[in-house]
């Protein structure tokens, strides 16, 4: 949205953090821009900012009205690309980044059909145990479980996630099933690797309470897909996404295991590294990939 409206202007000025970076901006004297801020306020009746000669700060008025102008401003933008876009062709190459098993089992079948939908683009699927830097491998869209990992990357959320605690039922017959999360300290758990990190430390939810409890095991791998196998042969206990689990906990080959606790934090996002420059390949193919997730994904748990 542009700085000519009262919201753009507004949210420009908090972002500069102060009455002459913004007028620079603006190629405008300080003395203006604050006229136009006192004419804003004066229409809306409230103060927006305290401010002093070097800086700005928000009162609680105008912190609602920067957050409510954020977020209009990029409803504006998104209608705007969308209606600006919408005869565009997606053509060229789309280097597309998922983890290995949701790459192999949603990414991989969503674009076989949109290859055929759209001859004129080249997917490359790359399929990793860690997140590739988009920037530096020139990745067009990732896909990532969780919290984002930083304000750079804009992101779409494509479907809801949790992570459960679950064992095969041989497990469970033989050591017993927990009762209460302290009990996992005398359960084998199978424990994922990424890298030096090791996710021995399960946080876990129960309405609005949070716990965590430190695990240990005889078993673990930096490979998911490897470890799952462990959890259906009877090794042990495991905290995987209800995506990956769902179809076997139908099956009664997983049962889950405390299932009133999950992992929140595991929404499933397209991610990208800019808005304003998205191109109609990556557009499109974020809703395509939007719209198979939810219609082919096998159901989660109520």
């Amino acid at each position: 949205m542009s700085v000519d409206s009262d919201l753009g202007f507004f949210v420009l000025l908090v972002r500069k953090g102060s009455l002459s970076a913004a007028a620079q901006e603006l190629n405008l004297s300080p003395p203006a821009v604050s006229k136009r801020l006192a004419k804003l306020e004066d229409r809306l009746g409230v103060r927006l900012l305290n401010r002093t000669t070097r800086r700005i700060s928000l009162t609680s008025e105008g912190d609602a009205y920067f957050q409510s102008a954020e977020q209009i401003m990029r409803q504006i933008d998104d209608l705007e690309q969308r209606v600006s876009h919408a005869s565009e062709t997606p053509t060229g190459l789309l280097r597309v980044n998922a983890t290995f098993g949701f790459g192999r089992e949603y990414v991989a079948p969503v674009v076989s059909e949109f290859s055929h939908l759209y001859p004129e683009v080249e997917v490359q699927l790359l399929l990793t145990d860690m997140p590739m830097n988009m920037v530096e491998e020139g990745i067009d869209l990732g896909i990532r479980f969780g919290g984002l990992p930083n304000s750079r990357i804009r992101a779409r959320k494509l479907q809801s996630n949790r992570r459960f605690l679950c064992a095969a039922p041989s497990y469970l017959e033989r050591h017993g099933t927990p009762r209460n999360l302290s009990d996992l300290i005398n359960h084998n758990c199978i424990i994922l690797r990424q890298g030096k990190d090791v996710h021995d430390v399960w946080k876990l939810q129960r309405g609005q309470h949070s716990d965590t409890v430190k695990v240990h095991g005889t078993l673990s791998s930096n490979d998911g897909e490897i470890a799952l196998h462990w959890v259906l042969d009877g090794h042990g206990i495991m905290m995987r996404s209800e995506w990956d689990i769902a179809r076997h906990v139908k099956k009664d080959r997983l049962r889950l295991v405390l299932p009133q606790y999950a992992h929140v934090d595991a929404d499933i996002y397209a991610v990208y590294p800019e808005r304003h420059n998205l191109s109609a390949k990556v557009r499109i193919f974020i809703d395509f990939l939007h719209r198979n997730l939810r219609k082919n994904a096998t159901g989660h748990f109520a």
